[in-house]
């Protein structure tokens, strides 16, 4: 096994990194320096390339479990969490820099702004409420269900418990079309009809549902459906 510490200074990650610039550096040199160390069989670069093994391309990263990461010959709890964080900060830094917490909403435009980076690399269907305040200024959002939105689901229950909680006057809810496609399906309609009715009867109204696709958006406020 060849030790980071064995390789001349200058050909090591960090060094490169010093002297050449991060720009320079692989993936795996890359990935090494977040891992810090190896472990008595295999060196941080050879953990690096086990984990690259493991993807299709370097973008898969996005979507790592923790569970995935574990599964990986030299990768033990700490490196992983460690490395997730990493990929996590990646994201937020990359995604759009608006700041969604105190933004009035005005159009769905603001909230598509923020939300096309966000559930951008998602492969799975992913449901998030905006609770708004009674200016229209964006007090939280939370994100609730993951999978193919259904009934059975999207319950109601968690939605309106938040607004109780964080004492919103109404409610945005949004999610994502992996495909792409971003008219409603029925399910879409028959959920945002029946969350609508809810609204009315807690006086807390649902003022637009937005389906995000990878460049486009669709409202059902804009389109005169809610």
């Amino acid at each position: 096994m060849i030790r980071i510490k064995d390789l001349p200074t200058l050909e090591r990650p960090r060094e490169r990194l010093i002297n050449q610039g991060i720009n320079t550096l692989s993936n795996e040199e890359l990935i090494a320096i977040i891992l810090k160390t190896g472990n008595k069989e295999e060196s941080s670069k050879v953990l690096a390339t086990n984990i690259l093994k493991n993807l299709k391309n370097i973008k898969d990263l996005n979507n790592i479990t923790l569970t995935e990461l574990l599964k990986i010959k030299g990768i033990g709890l700490a490196k992983a969490t460690e490395l997730l964080a990493s990929i996590e900060l990646g994201k937020r830094v990359n995604t759009n820099s608006l700041i969604i917490k105190r933004t009035k909403f005005t159009n769905p435009n603001i909230i598509f702004d923020y939300y096309k980076d966000k559930l951008s690399d998602y492969k799975q269907e992913v449901f998030y409420a905006v609770y708004l305040d009674a200016s229209k200024k964006i007090i939280e959002e939370k994100e609730l269900f993951k999978g193919t939105i259904n009934q059975s689901l999207v319950h109601p229950r968690d939605i309106f418990k938040y607004a109780c909680i964080l004492d919103a006057s109404s409610i945005i809810c949004i999610h994502n079309h992996p495909s792409g496609n971003i008219i409603p399906s029925k399910e879409d309609i028959k959920i945002t009809n029946g969350l609508k009715q809810i609204g009315i009867l807690f006086n807390i109204p649902i003022i637009d549902h937005i389906i995000i696709g990878k460049d486009k958006y669709y409202s059902f406020y804009e389109n005169g459906d809610i």
